[in-house]
């Protein structure tokens, strides 16, 4: 199956095993896709202690707005005081969406004593996934 990578605007390409690293300035987020069946698994793991702490979900729908576009609905599972629902949400309903078919994204990115810099560096650089 041949298909875009949400992750990056330079053609088409086969989804198996895409891996994508983002440079912070304190650590590596990184991102893996892959292709199952005609649905599309992505791992997101960074920091000092990469973990699970979020599984999402996400199942394209025609869009709200009624302009006929593709947009997606998502269910979330996070563990007890785990913040990484916004990375696994975000991703996995723009890949859903994209391509549109069901998406799982899971996955954790900690620091100790991370920053709140730190942690806008982070969420900054997945809002600007879709803009590589």
């Amino acid at each position: 199956m041949v298909g875009k990578c949400i992750f990056s605007k330079i053609g088409d390409f086969s989804l198996e095993g895409i891996v994508m690293v983002i440079k912070l300035s304190f650590a590596d987020l990184k991102i893996e896709q892959q292709k199952i069946g005609d649905d599309i698994l992505i791992t997101v793991g960074g920091g000092e202690k990469p973990h699970i702490g979020c599984c999402v979900l996400a199942v394209p729908r025609p869009s709200l707005t009624g302009d006929g576009t593709v947009s997606a609905t998502s269910s979330v599972m996070n563990l007890t005081g785990h913040k990484d629902e916004f990375l696994c949400r975000k991703i996995a309903e723009q890949a859903a969406a994209e391509h549109n078919c069901t998406v799982v994204c899971t996955g954790g990115f900690h620091m100790d004593d991370i920053t709140s810099e730190q942690i806008k560096e982070v969420l900054d650089a997945v809002e600007a996934i879709d803009k590589r």
